[in-house]
């Protein structure tokens, strides 16, 4: 266990060092800045979708790890899938940040499993997840 701890953990860091999909999209037809006041991440999320699905996504930003590998993986994690797929996504994510409850189907997101011991870092990981739900207008119970 605690191996597969310091595996995810690695993985996080290498997001935050080299995150994916982390570029201004040119011509990106929807765009929305988002922050988080209580530490001062801030992200712009850049996305292109075509009718329901996301054909494109990328991000742009600074904040701690943990928003910038969340931000990484979760465009990594989205891109080609629909709304319905997205909520589904969505929905496990939150639930693995804010209860633990792992999903294996959640792949390479289960690395933040042991963030739901951490409530204060809990708006860091959803940073980019809220913020691209307001864009695509799923609603969050949050």
């Amino acid at each position: 266990m605690k191996r597969l701890q310091e595996l995810y953990q690695e993985l996080i860091l290498d997001h935050n060092k080299n995150p994916q999909n982390f570029y201004k999209m040119k011509n990106a037809p929807q765009q929305l800045k988002g922050f988080n006041p209580l530490c001062g991440d801030q992200i712009t999320i850049y996305l292109k979708m075509n009718k329901k699905t996301i054909k494109d996504i990328s991000f742009q930003g600074s904040g701690c790890a943990i928003s910038k590998a969340s931000a990484s993986l979760m465009t990594l994690t989205l891109k080609g899938k629909n709304k319905t797929e997205i909520k589904k996504i969505f929905k496990q994510f939150e639930q693995l940040i804010k209860k633990g409850q792992d999903n294996s189907s959640l792949g390479k997101l289960s690395s933040f499993a042991g963030l739901y011991k951490f409530p204060s870092r809990f708006k860091c990981a959803f940073l980019a997840w809220a913020t691209l739900a307001e864009i695509i207008q799923i609603k969050l119970k949050n």
